[in-house]
C-alpha cells in the first residue's frame, strides 16, 4: 500500500511566480516578507502582498508558509518582533512559518500561536533525535538537511513513526549548497553578504582562474583543478534533479516536495511544477515509476545557472 501521496510544494518569489506555481499543480507554495528571508534578492512580498497572497491562495484551497528562516542576530530582533505582530494582525495569514533558529520558532509560537511552525533545511536536521525534540517544542514539519541519502531518511521516518504526526519534507529540484545546508561563511568573508541572512553571493560558483591551490600549513601539497572552457567550478555541487526517482522519495516517507527557485523565473516555477505534478500522479496512478516529463530536463537546460557544466 502507498503512503498518502505528498505535496507539491513550489518557489513563489514574488506574485507572478505565486499564480503560476499554483495554476501548474503545487499544493502548496513558500515565500518570504521583505526581511527574514534566505532570499533576500527575491522580489519577495510587502505586508500587503502577504495579505493578498494568502487570500489568492487559500481561495484555490492551497496552502503557503512564510520563510522567517534567516538567522538573526541581537540588533535584528527589535525589527523582527515588529513584523511578527503585524503579521499578527493579518485577517489571513500564512499556514506556516519556516524557522531556522530555535528563539525565532519560540517567539512565533507566543506571538501568532495559530500557525504552524515547519523547521528549515538550515536548522541541519539529520536524525531522528532531532526530529523528536522539535517535536516536544510542537513542531509540525521538518525539512530535512540535503545531504541525507534515502536510506537515512527512511530511518528517521522508522524512529518517528505515525505517533507523533511529524512530517517530513525535503528538496527534490533545484541549487544546492556545498556547506551543510546553508551554514556557509565564504560570501561574507569575500564580499560582506551574509548567507545567513539570505544574501549569499554564492562564491562557490565563481571561476577561479588557477589550476593549483594550496593550504598555507601544507606547503608543497597542490590540488590540481580541472578547468575547460566552460571555466572552473572548485566548489559548486551540480543541481538537485530527483524526477526519476519519485518511487524512492514516496516510499522514503516524505510528505513535501520542495522545488528551490524564488529567485528563478515564473517560466521556470511553471515548468518544474507541472513536471513534478505529471510524474507524482502518474507514479500513483500507474502504482510505478512512470517517464519523467521532458520539461523538466528541457527547463533545466535553459534556466539553470550550471547548465554548461550538465547539471
Amino acid at each position: 500500500m502507498l503512503p498518502e501521496k505528498p505535496e507539491i510544494l513550489s518557489p513563489a518569489g514574488n506574485f507572478e511566480k505565486l499564480r503560476s506555481a499554483l495554476y501548474f499543480g503545487a499544493d502548496a507554495v513558500y515565500f518570504s516578507g521583505k526581511n527574514f528571508g534566505m532570499r533576500a534578492a527575491a522580489d519577495n512580498f510587502t505586508l500587503d502582498e502577504i495579505a493578498e497572497a494568502c487570500a489568492y491562495t487559500h481561495e484555490r484551497g492551497k496552502k503557503l508558509y512564510l520563510t522567517v528562516n534567516t538567522v538573526p542576530r541581537n540588533g535584528d530582533i527589535g525589527a523582527l518582533k515588529e513584523y511578527l505582530n503585524a503579521l499578527k494582525n493579518l485577517d489571513d495569514k500564512p499556514d506556516a512559518a519556516i524557522c531556522a533558529d530555535i528563539g525565532v520558532v519560540a517567539l512565533i509560537k507566543k506571538i501568532i500561536p495559530e500557525i504552524d511552525i515547519h523547521i528549515s533545511t538550515q536548522a541541519n536536521v539529520q536524525n531522528y533525535l532531532s526530529c523528536l525534540a522539535w517535536a516536544e517544542f510542537g513542531v509540525k514539519r521538518i525539512i530535512l538537511s540535503r545531504e541525507l541519502s534515502f536510506d537515512d531518511i527512511k530511518s528517521i521516518r522508522e524512529n518517528i513513526g505515525d505517533k507523533n504526526k511529524i512530517e517530513l519534507e525535503c528538496f527534490v529540484h533545484g541549487s544546492m549548497c556545498v556547506a551543510y545546508s546553508g551554514r556557509c561563511l565564504l560570501s561574507n568573508y569575500y564580499v560582506s553578504r551574509d548567507a545567513n541572512k539570505g544574501a549569499c553571493a554564492q562564491p562557490c560558483r565563481w571561476k577561479y582562474k588557477t589550476h593549483y591551490i594550496s593550504e598555507e600549513q601544507r606547503p608543497g601539497e597542490y590540488l590540481e583543478i580541472a578547468e575547460d572552457d566552460t571555466g572552473t567550478f572548485l566548489f559548486s555541487s551540480k543541481d538537485l534533479r530527483m524526477i526519476e526517482h519519485i518511487d524512492d522519495l514516496v516510499m522514503s516517507g516524505i510528505n513535501s516536495f520542495k522545488i528551490e527557485g524564488r529567485m528563478k523565473s515564473a517560466y521556470y516555477t511553471a515548468c518544474i511544477t507541472n513536471a513534478y505534478r505529471i510524474a507524482l500522479d502518474g507514479f500513483y496512478s500507474l502504482r510505478h515509476s512512470v517517464t519523467p516529463p521532458s520539461q523538466a530536463k528541457e527547463a533545466d537546460l535553459r534556466q539553470s545557472p550550471l547548465r554548461l557544466r550538465g547539471g
